[in-house]
């Protein structure tokens, strides 16, 4: 790990802890991915074997939430010199099949690929928790903020109504919100732009919404 930064560890509420990842969190980790992601196509599930990779890479932008031994919350980021000129991309090209090769050591922003938490601890602010320990590191890294990629998770409910581009539109105009969309905007992410055919997911209609948060926000 670089040694400019520190170890964290951070406890939240009632004995959960937000920390970075550990080998040992790995195989937890692909089984937490199942259960955050249900409708996810299996071949985009981060694996064991690839948390394990992403700590030899990128160290410094993983993170968990335990409770006790259990772990019940996560993100994956990577750094990258994002064009958002050039925006078009897919989660899994993105991420690599998984491996994280597309990691730059000297990107300029923190590109978050993911973000859960277990469906029993929902509701806690836990969320929040893991995209501020992700904007702590990236200003302790000097960078320009996080970019992400947010699901459209209300919108397969309502797929058969209304086109994405429509859904969307509604939700920058404030007449429509979104369970993952509306707390990120309230966090204070910018939506930029509408991303079709982003992941595998027909809980999202495979949409996502590019999404950026300057170093400057508190969260």
């Amino acid at each position: 790990m670089n040694t400019a930064i520190e170890k964290y560890y951070k406890v939240v509420r009632d004995g959960l802890v937000v920390q970075h990842m550990a080998p040992g969190h790995a195989d937890q980790l692909a089984i937490l991915q199942k259960v955050v992601f249900p409708t996810l196509s299996p071949d985009e599930w981060i694996r064991a074997e690839h948390y394990l990779h992403h700590l030899k890479l990128f160290p410094e932008g993983q993170f968990v939430v335990t409770d006790g031994d259990r772990v019940i919350g996560m993100t994956t980021t990577m750094r990258s010199n994002f064009d958002f000129t050039n925006y078009h991309h897919t989660f899994k090209e993105t991420i690599a099949g998984g491996w994280l090769t597309n990691h730059d050591p000297q990107g300029e922003w923190l590109y978050g690929l993911d973000i859960g938490v277990h469906p029993a601890y929902r509701g806690l602010g836990l969320a929040r928790v893991l995209y501020r320990a992700r904007q702590d590191v990236a200003r302790q890294l000097g960078l320009k903020g996080q970019v992400t990629v947010g699901m459209m998770s209300g919108y397969g409910k309502v797929s058969g109504q209304m086109t994405g581009e429509e859904y969307y539109k509604e939700l920058l105009e404030g007449r429509r919100t979104d369970p993952t969309l509306t707390p990120q905007m309230k966090i204070g992410f910018e939506p930029i732009a509408l991303i079709p055919k982003y992941v595998n997911d027909p809980g999202c209609g495979d949409y996502g919404i590019l999404i950026k948060l300057d170093i400057n926000k508190e969260i």
